[in-house]
């Protein structure tokens, strides 16, 4: 059946088609790659919130990609006793909510809230740096990293999807 179409029009017909199929599948993979950057900031602020518990019950274990300046708050409560524990907690759960909410714009591709994220965490990466922890230093330098790359990702999908 004829359609009364040119064969040259179907063509590139097809052709638009394929382009926006890869637009499609282009903005998928950035948004992805955006998403993984993001949750960086979470496992920064459970691993920050562990490494306060862990203190409060009066544990040894430490991870280093957590906040150095919540560890920081840790040693000065853990000098102060059982009244600086609640203070502890409370300035700690907000370091730690401060980058839950980053991560929340940052999932949604916001590129301020990476930028935000990085300039914060760069910052806990010199107080790191200050007191000599260079592991903390090493494990915050690819944190940095793979949140930078997920806002190179959030700045391809906004390109993308104009």
């Amino acid at each position: 059946m004829a359609t009364g179409f040119s064969p040259a029009f179907a063509q590139s017909s097809e052709r638009i088609a394929q382009v926006n199929e890869r637009i499609a599948v282009s903005k998928m993979v950035a948004a992805a790659r955006a998403r993984a950057g993001a949750k960086w900031f979470y496992w920064i602020a459970g691993l920050s919130m562990v490494n306060s518990i862990v203190v409060f019950t009066g544990g040894n274990l430490h991870f280093v990609v957590g906040l150095g300046i919540t560890s920081a708050v840790d040693g000065l409560a853990k000098r102060v006793g059982g009244a600086g524990s609640v203070r502890d907690m409370v300035i700690n759960g907000f370091a730690a909510g401060v980058f839950i909410l980053l991560g929340t714009f940052a999932i949604k591709t916001q590129k301020w809230a990476f930028v935000v994220g990085m300039m914060l965490y760069g910052v806990d990466g010199l107080l790191l740096l200050r007191v000599k922890d260079y592991l903390g230093v090493g494990f915050h330098a690819v944190a940095l990293y793979c949140i930078y790359s997920g806002y190179k990702s959030a700045k391809q999908v906004q390109v993308i999807s104009v």
